[in-house]
């Protein structure tokens, strides 16, 4: 027996409304571990949301399966209702009911006469303990996403999914949150994906990040992985915002719209067509003739970060605060010394020695 508390293996769908033959999600696989708190992360409309509807119950697979607990509860033949899988939903909107207190909409997943121990229990946990009499619309935004917790958590089960929780709330109560989960599902020995398109929350809380686009899962990983070995260009430049440079390789060189690097000649990738580099690997400097021109400035406390435009490139690049630049600037971009990029396909690291 697995000890995963849910294994998805080749999953697809698409929407039976849809006229588009693509499909929604396309071989998808994906296994939790018990306990674990899994970020599903993508762009919006990739997917994430209709991931959690599959294994919630609430859609059927177009094939693949899905494993809950040792348990199949879908294929493309067979689906477990709902109520039977021991899954709870968290979502955006909280979808509380507005004619039932607290302590109402907190017991609404109990069965008739189910012991309401651990109600009192998670409302403890959660510091709702003294606002069970109150409706919804006299609790806050954070109260609010709590008791869809304590609901979801409730009547025991195993497994939470949450949609953007906290993309409602306001920066100082989605902080304290989002700090708060990992701990609560822990003590309710639950495991968890959690759904967001904010690649910092995902790699500030989870155990383990999924990456998708287009139906399709390019990396899970740990947030160490993802940051020093992405899979893939798009995981390099959606999850830490990196820049991509298009290359072409020429005999012993690289050559970018920033210069020529040399091409190391115990590696081959002949392949590779992307050069993906951060923030700190560029160098910018005043030039009234340049080719590269400011198109925003933005303060990050510490650095300034600027958007450039060089031909049709967009990049991002960290500048120091005592030498800065206004919208419009021409300047010129250089590699930084001693900095590594990756070249894609491949995934190979890259010195930026011109």
């Amino acid at each position: 027996m697995d000890n995963l508390s849910l294994k998805i293996e080749d999953l697809s769908y698409r929407y039976r409304s849809s006229s588009c033959k693509e499909l929604t999600l396309d071989q998808i696989n994906l296994r939790m571990g018990n306990g674990e708190l899994i970020g599903l992360l993508g762009p919006s409309g990739c997917g994430k949301t209709t991931l959690l509807r599959l294994i919630a119950g609430f859609e059927k697979p177009l094939s693949g399966r899905i494993i809950i607990n040792n348990h199949v509860v879908a294929t493309s033949k067979y689906l477990m209702p709902p109520e039977r899988r021991g899954v709870g939903m968290v979502f955006q909107d909280y979808a509380l009911f507005p004619h039932l207190n607290a302590w109402c909409n907190a017991c609404f997943g109990l069965r008739r006469g189910e012991d309401k121990s651990r109600v009192e229990w998670l409302l403890e946990l959660l510091g709702l303990s003294d606002l069970r009499c109150r409706y919804p619309h006299e609790l806050s935004g954070g109260q609010r996403q709590r008791l869809a917790l304590v609901r979801s958590l409730a009547p025991g089960n195993s497994i939470v999914v949450l949609d953007e929780p906290f993309s409602n709330l306001d920066v100082d109560v989605r902080l304290k949150l989002r700090s708060e989960l990992a701990n609560v599902l822990k003590t309710c020995s639950a495991s968890a994906i959690l759904v967001t398109h904010d690649p910092e929350e995902a790699l500030a809380i989870c155990d383990r990040v999924a990456v998708m686009c287009e139906g399709q899962l390019h990396q899970c990983a740990s947030p160490c992985e993802l940051v020093y070995k992405p899979a893939t260009s798009f995981v390099a430049r959606f999850v830490l915002q990196r820049n991509c440079l298009p290359i072409k390789i020429s005999g012993g060189d690289i050559l970018t719209p920033l210069g020529t690097l040399i091409n190391p000649t115990d590696i081959k990738y002949s392949f590779s067509h992307e050069l993906i580099l951060d923030n700190h690997c560029l160098q910018v400097s005043k030039n009234l003739e340049g080719e590269s021109t400011i198109m925003g400035v933005e303060f990050h406390g510490n650095h300034w970060l600027l958007r450039i435009q060089l031909g049709p490139h967009k990049l991002r690049v960290s500048h120091p605060l005592d030498n800065p630049f206004k919208p419009g600037d021409k300047c010129d971009l250089t590699f930084r010394d001693n900095k590594h990029g990756i070249l894609f396909p491949g995934g190979i690291d890259c010195s930026l020695t011109n």
